[in-house]
């Protein structure tokens, strides 16, 4: 019997479609949320395309919200359209974790790389939500070439807030600041903090700003910008940042995070270093926040998607995130190594390390933004 070589490659092509499409539904298409700046996102885009490549099964659809982002997954979760991994941060995960629609971490996870307090701040009821990629904490920046240039000594590593005052009104004059002032709390915290105040209790059941503790730590801060007028008033920075007032050598030192290295390392045209946040009554307390990564309970892909926060998370894919400055990782193992550690500004990069240790989990509630808010206009009148 002829067949024709018409009808054999016609078999031959629809043998070919069958086992593509064969091949096409095998594939598993989970999506990813996540902000961050152009550089950062262009490091996580090749560590996605290499978790594609070590799991073909799996297709990563990966959604940048680079502006109002918890706004959108709110939005996204009240649609029943949530992505199935979503990049968090402890300030909303307690919403989110309380709502029910994150998912616990699954327990084959190895987590002997974190500390207990990082943990904890991606932990809501004792229970573990995210997997920690980074921890975000405060140190002083400092412009060693103008301290030298005043003559005024570095500060120390138990500087207290005494010392601290003082270092600002020697650095104070001819246009420059000695400290910087911001009033998002992330920044006036630390005074509260090392005083043994806060804005929540721990146990998140009470607002404690008018407590004594507290209130001396913010009438310290006030201070710093009315009486002693060592940091600039709202209206001397005007439309500057402060890390822009930082690099024009208006300020001296400057409170605030990792994430400003690879600026300073770029464009500061001085030598610069850190310290640790001087001492208050309680000690030198800082804020620890932390960023990692949720699964929704939504997801139809939880195996997946948790494959994908393994990867992530893995030592090999933090060692690439940390390589570019941006981040103090929360694995252990990547912050104690080179990757870190790597001789680069800030010399004293082992602070950031340091304070970890004596970080405090910022206490969040699930209705923290509203206390935040109705307290905003208290802390506005008291600042300027």
């Amino acid at each position: 019997m002829k067949i024709s070589y018409r009808k054999i490659l016609s078999c031959i092509f629809l043998l070919c479609f069958l086992c593509g499409c064969a091949k096409k539904e095998d594939v598993t298409k989970i999506q990813f949320a996540s902000w961050g700046s152009k550089s950062e996102i262009d490091i996580l885009k090749p560590v996605m395309a290499d978790f594609e490549a070590k799991n073909p099964d799996i297709k990563v659809e990966f959604m940048h919200i680079p502006q109002n982002y918890f706004q959108k997954i709110h939005l996204l979760f009240a649609s029943n359209t949530a992505p199935d991994v979503i990049f968090i941060n402890n300030l909303s995960l307690p919403i989110y974790a309380n709502a029910g629609v994150l998912e616990p971490v699954a327990e084959d996870i190895d987590l002997k790389s974190y500390d207990k307090n990082i943990l904890q701040s991606l932990s809501w009821k004792g229970v573990l939500y995210a997997v920690p990629r980074d921890v975000s904490n405060l140190v002083v920046f400092y412009n060693k070439d103008l301290f030298d240039k005043l003559g005024v000594a570095y500060p120390r590593k138990d500087w207290t807030f005494d010392e601290y005052l003082k270092t600002a009104e020697k650095l104070t004059g001819h246009g420059v600041f000695g400290i910087s002032f911001e009033e998002d709390s992330l920044f006036f915290l630390p005074y509260l903090m090392s005083e043994g105040g806060g804005i929540l209790s721990d146990d998140l059941s009470t607002v404690i700003v008018d407590d004594v503790k507290s209130q001396k730590g913010l009438k310290y801060y006030a201070d710093l910008r009315k009486k002693y007028h060592v940091a600039p008033l709202a209206e001397e920075s005007a439309s500057a940042t402060m890390a822009q007032l930082f690099l024009q050598e208006k300020l001296a030192m400057q409170l605030s995070g990792r994430w400003l290295v690879p600026k300073y390392r770029e464009e500061a045209k001085f030598d610069w270093d850190i310290v640790n946040f001087p001492y208050g009554d309680a000690g030198s307390i800082v804020p620890l926040d932390s960023s990692g990564w949720s699964v929704a309970k939504s997801s139809k892909h939880k195996d997946e998607a948790f494959r994908l926060v393994k990867y992530l998370s893995s030592k090999e894919s933090i060692e690439r995130l940390t390589q570019s400055g941006l981040i103090v990782p929360a694995r252990r193992d990547v912050r104690e190594s080179k990757y870190f550690l790597d001789g680069n500004a800030p010399k004293n990069a082992q602070v950031f390390l340091d304070v970890i240790k004596t970080s405090k989990p910022t206490p969040v509630s699930v209705n923290y933004k509203e206390v935040l808010d109705s307290l905003s206009s208290k802390f506005e009148k008291l600042f300027n």
